[in-house]
């Protein structure tokens, strides 16, 4: 649990960088979620909240990218070197080797 605990601030620090408002609204999310849990003791219910808390961190690390806004009509988007991947070029015609 608290591996989990610990990874899930780990990647709210990387996913929302000198983003201050959103690592606190993460901070406190993340800190109620495990503080309002802390004392089950049915195994199958501690597993299920594992597995959420598992899925979000995997939601956050692979699909949350940050914003900014520059002007009122504008919106540059700051990807995390890990959410890039290699693009294969797209082809019409299928082609035989």
């Amino acid at each position: 649990v608290l591996k989990l605990f610990k990874l899930l601030h780990r990647t709210r620090k990387e996913v929302f960088k000198n983003d201050t408002r959103a690592l606190e609204a993460a901070r406190q999310k993340i800190n109620e979620e495990f503080r309002n849990n802390q004392h089950e003791t049915s195994e199958e219910k501690i597993n299920e909240f594992l597995k959420v808390a598992s899925d979000v961190e995997v939601i956050l690390r692979t699909s949350v990218i940050q914003a900014v806004h520059t002007d009122s009509d504008k919106i540059v988007l700051i990807p995390r070197k890990d959410l890039l991947q290699d693009n294969t070029p797209y082809l019409d015609k299928a082609t035989k080797k």
